[in-house]
């Protein structure tokens, strides 16, 4: 289970880094059927209508920071 090319005394921000990107690769080709697509596009939708509720942001950098946030708390829970 353990992956040779990750190293445990790299530092955390790459790990996650390529654990993200990782997971998001996996989304990208299971689609709707990889366990994590549901909750980061709920938290998408969220980020989208909370950019609505702020006048600085809008639906777009909202939604991007919903999937975003999501797709964090995905991989570092």
């Amino acid at each position: 289970m353990d992956d040779p090319q990750k190293n445990p005394k790299d530092p955390i921000d790459s790990r996650i880094l390529s654990d993200a990107v990782e997971e998001a690769k996996a989304i990208g080709r299971e689609g709707m059927h990889h366990p994590s697509a549901k909750p980061v596009l709920t938290g998408a939708a969220i980020g989208a209508v909370a950019g609505f509720v702020l006048p600085v942001v809008g639906p777009i950098v909202g939604g991007i920071a919903g999937a975003g946030f999501m797709l964090y708390k995905r991989v570092r829970p």
